[in-house]
């Protein structure tokens, strides 16, 4: 059942490669009516449908260049206007620096609105690299894990009954460190942000998938009630 909020929320998941994020939003979604926006979906989405920013868009990533963060604000914008996020949404790869964040708060304001909560997913890097490193995905979609979620019948999805698995070729441990380290070095500026604002919230990120979505629940009740 999807629970009340008094007002609508908007919610920036923070969290590692593997944290989990994904999951969780889309069980957030499914608690609170929220919408999660993906920018990479966005930015598809517009230049697939022609809107005014998609165009832009289009023209900066066929040059082989980054969309800048004007266009991506602009598409968010765009998205944001549309009745379906009229509970709130879920921001998924945007911000991701502190002056992308400050962009951000700009808009809001606009919109007469501002970020309820930056959730930090907290989690341990060692524990982090053995979950990452040992993940695979069937053709479906389906994911499994060499050690925490395998198939019923090894080799055979649960979830459509292929045989099809593949791995990502940079989910091995020594990638993953990476992957960690430029991920802490880039989001420290963004949790020192919230903090200052007062809206980060922290939740450990290790534990059991139905601990943690009732960990979040419970802070998005808490600040959006």
């Amino acid at each position: 059942m999807t629970e009340t909020l008094t007002k609508a929320a908007v919610l920036i998941l923070l969290g590692p490669p593997g944290a989990g994020k994904g999951t969780q939003a889309r069980m957030l979604e499914e608690d609170f009516g929220l919408v999660q926006l993906s920018t990479g979906d966005l930015l598809r989405a517009a230049v697939a449908q022609g809107t005014e920013a998609g165009i832009r868009a289009k023209a900066v990533m066929e040059a082989g260049q980054l969309v800048s963060d004007e266009i991506v604000l602009a598409i968010l914008k765009d998205r944001m206007a549309q009745p379906d996020v009229a509970r709130g949404v879920i921001l998924d790869g945007f911000p991701r620096t502190a002056g992308q964040a400050a962009a951000l708060d700009g808009l809001l304001a606009q919109a007469g609105l501002a970020v309820t909560a930056a959730i930090s997913l907290e989690v341990d890097d060692e524990a982090m690299v053995g979950r990452v490193s040992g993940r695979y995905t069937c053709a479906c979609g389906e994911g499994y894990h060499d050690e925490f979620k395998k198939p019923a019948v090894a080799g055979t999805c649960d979830k459509c009954g292929g045989t099809a698995f593949k791995r990502r070729a940079d989910d091995n441990a020594e990638t993953v460190r990476e992957r960690l380290k430029a991920y802490h070095a880039q989001t420290a500026p963004l949790i020192a942000y919230y903090a200052e604002q007062g809206v980060l919230e922290r939740i450990d990120a290790m534990g059991a998938i139905a601990d943690i979505r009732a960990g979040l629940a419970g802070i998005v009740s808490r600040v959006s009630g």
